[in-house]
């Protein structure tokens, strides 16, 4: 039997053949489902489930009551807020088996979902992408955008320390707590 290098809350379920990496956390009634992949040192909170074939990368947290669905992939380093919703059909019925059409979801590295924010299937968040609280995002995100509302509107653009960046006359804005500098142009943020 494999050494277990990860704690698990004695009422979480973690099915077989499932991987998780060193030092992950996973709390109170959480079920972990076969396939799936979660990196080093992430943290579940209470009431999370992972779906089988959701790959999760390293330091990923993602709060309680959320669940990933099979689709969903997050790059290391995400913030999954307190009661997010992916969603993996976009025309669910009951009556109807459609898990031959579950639509891909990307999440890029470092990017934050708010609570209560709802992430229609098919649509990524580029890296370090902000979303609000309560935002339904119906769209692709791009990199450090900030959006919010219903469905969700671009609002601005944010550092990749969570901070709404001010961009000059030439397109240049510094990060208020890292001072790293960052570039807009073409309707694109980068990182200088």
């Amino acid at each position: 039997m494999a050494e277990v290098n990860y704690f698990a809350h004695e009422t979480a379920v973690i099915d077989a053949d499932c991987e998780i990496g060193a030092g992950t956390k996973i709390w109170h009634f959480s079920h972990i489902m076969t396939g799936c992949k979660i990196g080093e040192n992430c943290n579940l909170g209470q009431n999370v489930v992972v779906s089988p074939q959701v790959v999760l990368g390293k330091n990923v947290k993602v709060q309680n009551n959320v669940s990933i669905y099979t689709g969903v992939t997050c790059d290391d380093d995400v913030f999954l807020g307190p009661s997010m919703v992916f969603t993996n059909v976009i025309n669910p019925r009951s009556a109807i088996n459609r898990k031959s059409e579950y639509a891909k979801t990307r999440v890029g590295r470092g990017a934050t979902i708010g609570a209560n924010a709802t992430i229609v299937c098919g649509h990524d968040i580029g890296k370090y992408a902000f979303i609000g609280a309560g935002a339904v995002v119906t769209k692709h995100v791009p990199d450090y955008a900030l959006v919010v509302g219903n469905p969700a509107r671009q609002s601005g653009w944010m550092s990749e320390y969570g901070h709404k960046l001010k961009f000059d006359k030439d397109g240049n804005a510094l990060c208020p707590e890292s001072n790293e500098r960052y570039q807009l142009m073409d309707g694109n943020v980068t990182k200088l």
